[in-house]
């Protein structure tokens, strides 16, 4: 999997191998605190709407050696950033409110890096930023997850709703390869193409001459392998398969991507919260309504080989890649999944069937993926921030004569 996002001069990528890329086209109360790595504050004290420009270029300045990614998740009761069941592009798997789940604490945690604050959401502000691009997300569900998240937060904040669309007039979202949603006051796009796998996904003609899509996997036996080339490796390290083809992505990356044109964030594991069994064997997670408080019951060690060599990686590619290294702030959010709050009307008996299956790896909306997407705005900001210091240093320098 590969997760990351593109800012150019016209697109903007993300997929589970999470790939995001933006480019310029033609023409985000007050009860008492709650201990360990779950706080209360009030909503005031980290917005930029009232600094001046220059104010906000040191801010911005200070957060270039921040790690946005080491801190904790904060009571914030002036969240969530659109109110629930306001957005009609949330696909019902995601939709909670509506599929009836009422404990909404979920809704009201932002994430607070240790040392540093980051720039609260702002819709209007990010649309501008978007103007005459695209912004695509490239992946799985869990990238669609994302992408319907940055939908609903960009539409919550246009004047003109009636010009937010999506560009073929679908109204459903899981069964097509790609979907573009049109925000025609700003000439911009947000983008979804579905891409769930890193093998190569070929069209087999059945009997009756129907084609259906399968995935090109060899059987030796009853023995799986990976082959290279012409080499054959007779067991599969997940790892080293995954290191493989990550590094067939960067390769790609660096050999097709302008990093002038084009910024790519790479999205990391989003952690799942199943208890009492996977997710095809009883495991549950509908009684959490709270985030886990204490560092030593997170699953990190889980994910620390592939989270190694992601970084490893990606460090060693030629083009600049921001890594969105979610996997440590989603790991603390046991409270904020679907659960059995897939579908509407469900019965309770039918909820708990155990022949249903609880989704506790997506993500409910509004929810944890909104505060990845602030996360993008804010790596938006300092980009932008880094090209005007630029900018104002070609300026400043003497023009040597002729």
């Amino acid at each position: 999997m590969n997760n990351s996002s593109d800012i150019q001069n016209g697109s903007f990528q993300d997929s589970e191998s999470n790939a995001m890329g933006l480019n310029r086209t033609a023409n985000s109360s007050s009860n008492a605190a709650k201990r360990g790595n779950v706080r209360q504050t009030e909503r005031g004290g980290n917005g930029a709407a009232s600094m001046g420009k220059e104010e906000i270029g040191k801010w911005l300045d200070k957060m270039v050696d921040c790690n946005l990614f080491n801190g904790s998740w904060v009571r914030d009761d002036q969240l969530p950033m659109y109110e629930p069941g306001s957005c009609p592009y949330i696909d019902e798997p995601f939709d909670c409110f509506r599929n009836g789940r009422r404990d909404n604490g979920y809704e009201r945690y932002r994430w607070q890096p240790k040392a540093c604050n980051i720039p609260r959401w702002n819709g209007m502000d990010m649309l501008q930023l978007l103007r005459g691009k695209r912004l695509v997300y490239v992946g799985d569900s869990l990238n669609r997850n994302m992408w319907e998240s940055m939908i609903c937060m960009l539409r919550d904040s246009a004047e003109d709703k009636s010009k937010v669309y999506e560009a073929s007039g679908r109204v459903e979202f899981r069964t097509e390869d790609s979907y573009s949603f049109l925000f025609t006051d700003y000439n911009c796009s947000v983008e979804f193409f579905q891409s769930p796998f890193l093998v190569q996904p070929w069209e087999v003609p059945d009997a009756n001459g129907t084609k259906k899509e399968t995935l090109r996997l060899d059987l030796v036996e009853r023995k799986g392998y990976y082959q290279e080339g012409s080499h054959v490796y007779d067991e599969l390290n997940v790892v080293e398969a995954f290191r493989k083809a990550m590094t067939t992505w960067a390769r790609w990356i660096d050999a097709n991507v302008d990093p002038m044109k084009t910024l790519v964030l790479f999205r990391g594991y989003s952690a799942s919260h199943f208890s009492g069994g996977r997710w095809n064997s009883g495991g549950q997670c509908d009684n959490e309504t709270e985030p886990i408080e204490d560092e030593r019951f997170l699953s990190l060690d889980e994910y620390l080989p592939m989270l190694e060599m992601v970084e490893r990686v990606l460090k060693g590619m030629k083009s600049p890649v921001f890594y969105l290294n979610i996997t440590r702030m989603s790991d603390f959010r046991k409270d904020a999944h679907p659960s059995i709050y897939r579908k509407q009307n469900l019965t309770d008996e039918e909820k708990k069937s155990p022949l249903r299956f609880q989704d506790c790896s997506h993500w409910c909306l509004p929810g944890v993926p909104d505060t990845w997407n602030e996360i993008v705005y804010v790596q938006l900001l300092m980009r932008l921030n880094q090209q005007k210091k630029r900018q104002k240093q070609l300026k400043t320098q003497p023009q040597s004569n002729p």
